[in-house]
């Protein structure tokens, strides 16, 4: 018995890897592939395309098709939330100039392609040249100059050596570290549209880097106080990248506010405010020497630092709040730093809970 072809178009568009959406004449949405509902979970049978896509060109481009102006339209558009997105579309004529079809028929077919990562590859490679030929010129010149010193006034002079290696292999172990935070960087914002979608326990992820730094933080008379709460609370999530922020922010804590000699992290469960879901509620207290409220805009940018010297003195590199940042917008969480200048900081991370319907 053959199978007639419109029982075949959903799972036939189901099947593409690219978003498709059929609205029709009225601009409302008749179909989404799965493609498309992952894309935009908010998309909705029999509800107009615009209360899903804030996008005018697209339905420029739809208005265009069914006035008649060309059968395709082709045209890009770009979404700045909740992470910014770039998308190639298309919006073709499903209806021939003849036939006769209610409004309500589908009228146009939308075929989308996500460029997102291709245009995040071309800009990670660029930044990446720009940022590490500035961040490494300075240690780079610091070893030649000492390897020319060394070559030349202190070659019979081993108290000099033994000195200058020191620094030459302290500045050797910089640059490794600032390379691996850049690729560390360079493969978050890569992959930042995509979100997770795997259940991750965020207590036991807080509880192993903490036993992490315990000896660091005893070595610096630095107490850590842990609060955590006796339930699981899972969070949809990376595992790898949860402990990245875990870490980043601990250890931030321990080196800069190990003046007020003691940290204290808690993990708590929120309750939603309305059109919002549940959320895991992570801080991170230091009382250290503060930060001054001009700068706290500014502290999740690259490179950023509120004393450069300082941070090179403790091995920070500028990235680890960037890095931070870019996880948390991946994991379509918040990121707020409270601070102020001799009462220590105060660090917030939300992030939404895992449930059976993420």
């Amino acid at each position: 018995m053959e199978m007639s072809q419109p029982s075949l178009l959903p799972e036939v568009l189901d099947a593409l890897s690219d978003p498709v959406i059929l609205v029709d004449g009225r601009k409302v949405v008749t179909f989404g592939n799965r493609a498309a509902l992952s894309t935009w979970p908010s998309l909705v049978k029999g509800a107009p395309l615009s209360f899903t896509l804030r996008a005018p060109d697209v339905i420029d481009a739809i208005e265009r098709v069914l006035a008649g102006i060309a059968p395709v339209i082709r045209g890009t558009m770009t979404e700045r939330l909740p992470v910014e997105r770039l998308f190639d579309f298309q919006a073709v004529n499903l209806l021939s100039a003849s036939a006769a079809s209610p409004r309500t028929a589908p009228a146009i077919v939308l075929v989308f392609r996500d460029l997102t990562e291709a245009r995040r590859l071309e800009a990670m490679r660029v930044d990446f040249v720009a940022n590490a030929s500035h961040e490494l010129r300075t240690p780079l010149a610091s070893l030649l100059g000492f390897i020319e010193t060394l070559q030349g006034p202190a070659r019979n002079d081993p108290q000099a050596q033994s000195r200058f290696l020191g620094i030459m292999r302290e500045q050797g172990r910089r640059m490794a570290r600032l390379i691996d935070d850049l690729l560390s960087l360079s493969r978050v914002e890569m992959s930042e549209h995509k979100r997770p979608v795997d259940a991750v326990d965020f207590g036991l992820v807080i509880r192993q880097v903490t036993d992490t730094f315990r000896p660091v933080a005893e070595e610096r008379r630095v107490a850590i106080n842990l609060d955590l709460p006796t339930e699981s609370i899972l969070v949809v999530g990376e595992r790898d990248e949860l402990l990245r922020v875990a870490e980043n922010l601990i250890e931030n804590a321990i080196k800069y506010g190990h003046a007020g000699q003691r940290i204290e992290l808690a993990l708590t469960r929120e309750r939603a405010s309305v059109g919002r879901c549940d959320e895991a509620h992570f801080t991170v207290r230091d009382f250290g020497p503060g930060i001054a409220s001009e700068h706290l805009p500014r502290l999740t940018e690259r490179f950023y630092r509120v004393d450069a010297s300082a941070s090179r003195e403790t091995g920070g590199t500028g990235l680890g709040l960037a890095i931070v940042k870019h996880i948390v917008n991946r994991h379509r969480g918040r990121l707020t730093i409270e601070s102020e200048v001799g009462a220590g900081s105060l660090f917030h991370i939300f992030l939404p809970l895992f449930s059976s319907e993420s």
